[in-house]
């Protein structure tokens, strides 16, 4: 079988660069797909992509398709022919849809029967017939929110396209993509070297793009900034601060990277660090650097995508750009401190929260009360909280805010400590939004906790009580994320916390505005429906979290504490054998009606078997009952798993349904108190293997 390798490419002007990885890993995926439902063989799949190109190596691709035999069932032989033996007109239709008599039919025999037959030998197709419906098909399945037009043309694609390259080892193959045909002329860098070049092979595409000045390979260009920048930082003594999101974005802007080191006045570091970082990151792309302390240095990083004879004007160039991001920060910085947030509340009373839910000031006077309420429940500083709670939104009326709009919360710690605010006041308004996504730090402190979940409980509230409840991906309050940090913070930092008692104080506080009846009910349910999603994250089974579900509880660290339980039980030998038993004990109570709680009756316990499990209840009530008292429900559970002989043996030899009535009633009461036992902590009858 002939193979080699397949080169797939489409140049273009630049590319989003938020969207590039995520446009050039689908267009991989695609095209594998396609080659796996043109049953194509192949060694591998690989995406490349660079600013102005997404492209596809293939190794070891088969030319052609394998042969294969077809086999088309016709009718049952019974039915084929007539009396006479002649061929019924269901044969013959049947053989001149596939160009044969029906004298030439085989014969397919079966235990069930025998059926005419046609088998044919299919040649399989060449690529060069298939080239074209599996790139085409690959682009179109393309996840671009917004096409473009360009020219005169009615072609659109995310952006105008001046290649296309379909190389099959040294071979053009015939195509026409996006009304470009395909041709072995490639971009290279867009200001070294010519324009274009010619690429001979598809074996040598990755290594012409890089005689060309392109680093093609997505992977190897992003591990080569994080090494230049890397290598630079500690050159320095300092610590390169860069997320995975920043360096993808930088590799999605450069063909040729290349590290370069500049600096600004250092009159500039008076300014709060998280503004200075916040406009090098998100308006310029630079790296700031770090000293051990976490402080940062007024030199900096950038990544250039030229290797100029001359550096020191790339250099020069970029201060040039950056000097006045940092002297506006300074300015707002400055005026900014010459009126106090507590000046502030008046201008929060410009700024509707929701048209319905009034005002950003009257929003906040709803978390300063409840922010007191938890501080009160938690044993912190009601009076810190209530403050913090009340400015907690004033640092939005800032001019620093206003212009970089991610330093929210944290300006308001620095202007807090201007003003004189007491420290834990100014450390919960930097911490208000905490945890802002998925695994982010959670409020360091007890009065920024209660501030934190002050603030989400209070929109989950405000929402849900005037039925904006978000329907499938839509969730504009992120309220999702709301109620995931409300969990967080509650059941992590270990308080004793009722998420409806919770949201009741919220919902109190809105006095008259709500119109949602069931906005306590509403909202509890949707918050607590989030314990499944936040301990799916962490490796927890779902039957796990499910049973504890179905107990109802509201307390989040509660709620931690019989998921972990149930979670360690499951892992015992005897769990799957006594959730099978709680299921079936479930279910004959169910049937019989029996939910009140009614004595056992010792005298009627005739078999020992039934005296047997009795015994043991009773001696495991008290040990269940004194772990109760601490939330010990790995206590509980692993005390209860000694139960399984006894339960084993009690199903095995004793009939519950007995004729006789006493007998009966006795034994389903028996049943129910070692259903109840086990319900202290979950239901464990929804466990699965």
């Amino acid at each position: 079988m002939v193979t080699n390798t397949l080169l797939i490419e489409l140049g273009t002007e630049e590319l989003p660069p938020k969207s590039l990885k995520t446009l050039g890993t689908a267009f991989g995926t695609n095209i594998q797909k396609e080659l796996d439902d043109s049953q194509l063989a192949y060694s591998e799949v690989k995406w490349l992509a660079s600013p102005r190109r997404l492209a596809v190596l293939v190794s070891g691709l088969a030319y052609q398709q394998a042969d294969s035999v077809v086999e088309k069932r016709g009718p049952a032989v019974s039915a084929a022919f007539d009396a006479e033996g002649n061929p019924t007109k269901a044969s013959m239709g049947w053989a001149r849809g596939n160009g044969i008599d029906v004298a030439d039919a085989e014969r397919l025999v079966t235990d069930k029967g025998e059926w005419l037959l046609y088998k044919a030998q299919v040649t399989g197709q060449a690529l060069d017939g298939l080239i074209e419906g599996i790139v085409s098909r690959s682009v179109t399945k393309l996840p671009i929110p917004k096409m473009m037009r360009w020219g005169s043309s009615d072609t659109q694609f995310i952006r105008p396209v001046h290649t296309f390259t379909a190389m099959y080892g040294d071979k053009i193959l015939p195509a026409t993509i996006l009304d470009m045909p395909s041709n072995n002329v490639i971009q290279g860098h867009r200001f070294h070297g010519p324009a274009t070049f010619t690429l001979e092979h598809a074996d040598q595409y990755v290594e012409m793009c890089r005689k060309h000045f392109v680093v093609v390979d997505y992977a190897e260009r992003e591990a080569q900034i994080a090494a230049g920048l890397n290598k630079q930082a500690d050159t320095l003594g300092l610590e390169a601060d860069y997320n995975q999101a920043l360096l993808e974005e930088i590799a999605s802007l450069v063909e040729f990277p290349v590290v370069l080191q500049a600096s600004f006045e250092e009159r500039f570091l008076a300014v709060p660090k998280e503004a200075l970082i916040y406009t090098m990151k998100d308006d310029q792309k630079y790296v700031p650097l770090l000293d051990g302390q976490g402080q940062l240095s007024s030199t900096f990083l950038f990544v250039s995508n030229i290797q100029s004879s001359a550096p020191q004007h790339v250099i020069e160039g970029n201060e040039k750009v950056i000097r006045p991001r940092l002297a506006d920060a300074e300015f707002f910085f400055n005026t900014d401190k010459k009126h106090s947030l507590a000046s502030r509340l008046e201008s929060l009373q410009s700024i509707l929260f929701q048209k319905q839910l009034g005002t950003l000031a009257e929003k906040a006077r709803r978390i300063e009360h409840v922010a007191a309420h938890i501080a009160v429940a938690i044993n912190a500083n009601a009076e810190h909280a209530a403050r913090a709670g009340l400015l907690a939104k004033t640092d939005l009326m800032t001019e620093m805010v206003m212009e970089f709009p991610d330093v929210q919360g944290v300006m308001g710690k620095y202007y807090a400590l201007h003003d004189g605010e007491h420290e834990s006041v100014a450390q919960a308004i930097a911490e208000q939004y905490m945890p802002r996504q998925s695994g982010d730090n959670l409020p360091s402190s007890d009065v920024s906790a209660a501030v934190a979940l002050a603030d989400k409980l209070d929109t989950l509230a405000g929402i849900f009580g005037i039925g904006m409840l978000p329907k499938g991906d839509k969730d504009p309050f992120a309220l999702r994320r709301a109620s995931i940090g409300v969990l967080r913070i509650i059941s992590e930092r270990s308080y004793d916390l009722d998420v409806r008692e919770l949201l009741s104080v919220a919902v109190e506080a809105y006095g008259d505005k709500l119109s949602n009846a069931d906005t306590l009910d509403n909202a509890t349910d949707f918050v607590l429906a989030r314990f499944r999603a936040m301990y799916q994250d962490q490796g927890i089974d779902t039957d796990v979290i499910q049973a504890v579900n179905a107990r109802n509880v509201s307390k989040p660290t509660d709620f931690a504490a019989r998921v972990h339980a149930v979670a360690a039980f499951k892992a015992l030998p005897q769990a799957l054998a006594l959730a099978a038993a709680n299921k079936r004990v479930a279910n004959i109570l169910a049937k019989n009606n029996v939910a009140d709680a009614v004595d056992v009756n010792e005298s009627l316990l005739n078999e020992t078997q039934e005296r047997d499990l009795f015994e043991q209840i009773t001696q495991q009530q008290a040990t269940v009952n004194h772990a109760l008292n601490t939330n010990d429900y790995t206590t509980v559970l692993s005390s209860l798993a000694t139960l399984q002989p006894v339960v084993d043996a009690f199903f095995d030899n004793i009939m519950v349904m007995s004729d006789d009535s006493a007998l009966r009633q006795n034994r389903l009461a028996l049943l129910l108190q070692l259903r109840q036992l086990f319900l202290t902590t979950a239901d464990i009858s929804v466990l699965t293997n």
